[in-house]
């Protein structure tokens, strides 16, 4: 499998994996950046808590990423206040406003070449989105860049820009934060009732349990099997191509994606719903071909992202009957400012403290969305396909992925390997 640059630049530390049964106030199942940066604030509260991944910490989609510390989410905000309400807009802003303070606060501390860049949403063929976009964001008093002068290697119909925001080394950050914090690797949960979590060694027993599993993977609560979606995304890292003078990325699916790294141009995009054809790293490489035919590709890797029905994020508790278990998921590409946000929310809610922002991102909020119909179908049309491959969390049907030699389940997006072993959750076993 591809290594992502970030894996290639930086070794992280191992942690030992736990053995026997274990207390502890808080437990959070997943090690990705949610997982941790949750695990860091309660540690700062004098929480105590601990930390149980199933694999390496930042094995999955937090080491995949391309790292862009934004509240620009794409085109998200017009349909927000058309949808949701100004309010909720609003409050959408400001608090990923404030996740985009608390990483500039750390990484003062931190050496994750974290550095301020101007965030792009653009359209090849949608000005009128794109102004919508804008007139959002005056609406929300963003601070919109006032030119529109942007280095990419093609016309666009039209660009909005917001200043102040930021980009970093992922894994830099996630090594500083991890120092200290009670880990535990290869220690996957199979299953959790009530305030008691089991392992193949043991159990652990906690007052407060989060679910930071990237996909949840308890069905019996939540429906977050019908809730979201994953879709899967392409990078590669280029050599001797020029600086774009910021982060950039198109408002349509499979656009492409723009930031740079020290030497490297991070190029992304063409991808679609997991378990779907797409243009993936072919289509990549020809945009590479065409734009910027001079450069070398050094690094090449792929990432999958959680998709909620309404744009934002589930965050709090898992579902109305399971005050104890809380769940942070369906960051929907965004997920540097999305795992902050979670942090910031969870651990107010464990500390007992009111968080004003929690209330727009309930995971019990109405899932009577457009795309629930899809992501239904999509299940039904996967259960009736005959085929022996079949996915162990509910039963879909599993496609070959020829570009990276995968069997993927486009019902969820759990993914697997030639021979079976799980690489991407919800399912929480190997295939047989």
């Amino acid at each position: 499998m591809e290594k992502s640059l970030w894996h290639n630049e930086i070794k992280l530390p191992s942690f030992h994996s736990l053995k026997g049964d274990i207390k502890t106030d808080v437990l959070i199942v997943g090690g990705g950046l949610c997982g941790l940066l949750c695990a860091y604030y309660l540690k700062k509260a004098g929480i105590d808590c601990i930390v149980a991944e199933s694999n390496k910490i930042a094995s999955g989609t937090s080491g995949n990423t391309t790292a862009k510390i934004t509240s620009l989410h794409g085109a998200i905000y017009g349909d927000l206040i058309e949808k949701s309400g100004i309010e909720t807009a609003q409050k959408y802003f400001d608090i990923n406003q404030q996740a985009i303070k608390e990483y500039e606060k750390i990484a003062k501390s931190a050496d994750c070449d974290f550095k301020e860049s101007t965030a792009y949403t653009y359209s090849l063929n949608d000005s009128e989105k794109i102004e919508k976009e804008y007139n959002a964001l005056l609406k929300l008093g963003a601070p919109i860049k006032p030119d529109s002068k942007i280095s990419l290697p093609f016309k666009v119909s039209a660009i909005v820009g917001l200043q102040g925001q930021a980009e970093f080394n992922p894994l830099k950050f996630i090594k500083y934060i991890a120092e200290g914090l009670d880990i535990y690797e290869n220690t996957r949960i199979l299953e959790v009732n009530d305030n008691v979590a089991y392992y193949s060694g043991g159990k652990i027993m906690a007052q407060k349990i989060i679910i930071a599993t990237h996909f949840p993977f308890i069905n019996k609560h939540g429906f977050y099997f019908l809730k979201q979606y994953q879709y899967r995304s392409y990078v590669i890292a280029l050599e001797n191509a020029p600086n774009v003078g910021g982060m950039y990325v198109d408002e349509a699916d499979g656009g492409l994606s723009f930031r740079n790294y020290g030497n490297f141009l991070l190029l992304g995009g063409c991808g679609a719903r997991t378990g779907k054809p797409c243009g993936n790293w072919t289509k990549l490489t020809e945009y590479k071909e065409k734009y910027y035919p001079n450069s070398k590709e050094k690094y090449r890797w792929a990432t999958q992202d959680c998709m909620s029905l309404d744009k934002i994020p589930f965050i709090g508790k898992y579902s109305a009957k399971k005050p104890d278990l809380l769940v942070a998921t369906g960051f929907n590409k965004w997920g540097m400012t999305s795992s902050m946000v979670s942090a910031m929310i969870l651990t107010d809610m464990i500390k007992g403290t009111k968080n004003e922002y929690a209330d727009i991102f309930d995971p019990s909020r109405s899932i009577l969305k457009p795309q629930l119909a899809i992501n239904c179908f999509e299940t039904l049309a996967n259960y009736i396909i005959p085929t022996t491959k079949r996915c162990p969390h509910l039963g879909c049907a599993l496609k070959w992925n020829k570009y990276e030699r995968s069997w993927d389940c486009s019902c969820h997006g759990s993914r697997f390997e030639k021979q079976g072993k799980l690489i991407n959750n919800p399912a929480n076993k190997d295939m047989k």
